[in-house]
């Protein structure tokens, strides 16, 4: 298998590990949150009045619930690919203002054109198959003027657990995440007006690499890539595994870290600028007359 197809996403192994992890997705995202509580924190640097937002891949719903709160005026769509997400997404908010739940693909987006002034995104992107066919569908449903805001993994992102497995077998064990660059590379080629990128490292330490493990199945992050290994892990390579962890021990903790890349960028104002109707040069040259010399 090419090296490319061995890290494709495979969305429906997606949708069925987030839909099981609903129930505990909650209680295991603290650091999920804490991403997204900084990314909050940014648009308070931000002037921006949107009548309808776009929370893709919303999950439970808790930026659904924190953006209906800031923009009290402004309808709130959440979107999600699973289903069980969005059913506890549902209940956030109160009686008269709730979030719109659309459970659908962020590659293939049930909205027409120009739908949203605000797309917020946290810690999704990572999950596309084609990064580049994705910011120009949202570029697509966002409005001339409007604001995407996202966050992402980047490569270093769980370098500590691919490294391990990558000493006891061949497969695919973690995401090949986004760089910083090539994402900001994309949003210039998908002609994203204004795109700013920057990063930092965040360290989450265990005491023991089972709980790493645990709280990975709890937010849904299972290993959905085609190239990952089928069937049950047996005990002789799980000791492997453990032991090349171990070997990033320090002070009688196991980190785990992450590259966590945050972007924002804008719907050009002149968005549908050229795409009026186009006459060919050639309609322009009287009959019988050259052109160019």
């Amino acid at each position: 298998m090419p090296e490319d197809d061995r890290y494709r996403i495979d969305k429906q192994q997606a949708r069925r590990a987030f839909d099981a992890a609903a129930a505990t997705y909650d209680e295991a995202a603290e650091l999920q949150y804490e991403i997204g509580d900084r990314m909050m924190e940014r648009l308070d640097f931000i002037r921006l009045q949107p009548q309808r937002i776009l929370d893709l891949g919303a999950g439970t719903g808790k930026f659904s619930a924190a953006l209906l709160k800031r923009y009290r005026k402004a309808e709130i769509v959440a979107v999600d690919l699973a289903q069980a997400m969005l059913a506890r997404a549902q209940t956030r908010g109160g009686w008269l203002r709730r979030p719109l739940c659309v459970c659908a693909d962020a590659d293939q987006l049930p909205f027409a054109d120009d739908s949203f002034e605000f797309i917020f995104s946290n810690l999704m992107l990572q999950w596309s198959v084609d990064l580049e066919h994705t910011l120009t569908e949202l570029r697509r449903v966002l409005a001339p003027g409007g604001l995407l805001m996202f966050t992402t993994f980047g490569p270093d992102t769980l370098m500590e657990l691919r490294a391990s497995w990558e000493a006891v077998d061949g497969h695919t064990h973690v995401n090949r995440f986004p760089d910083l660059h090539d994402v900001g590379d994309l949003l210039v080629r998908t002609r994203w007006a204004d795109p700013v990128m920057d990063s930092e490292r965040i360290t989450v330490t265990y005491r023991e690499l089972g709980r790493l493990m645990q709280d990975l199945k709890q937010i849904g992050a299972h290993n959905v890539t085609a190239g990952r290994p089928r069937g049950l892990t047996g005990h002789r390579r799980w000791q492997q595994f453990s032991a090349a962890y171990e070997r990033y021990r320090s002070d009688g903790v196991l980190p785990a870290s992450y590259e966590v890349v945050y972007g924002h960028a804008w719907s050009p104002v002149n968005k549908y600028a050229g795409r009026g109707n186009e006459v060919p040069l050639a309609s322009l040259i009287p009959p019988g007359s050259r052109s160019g010399r």
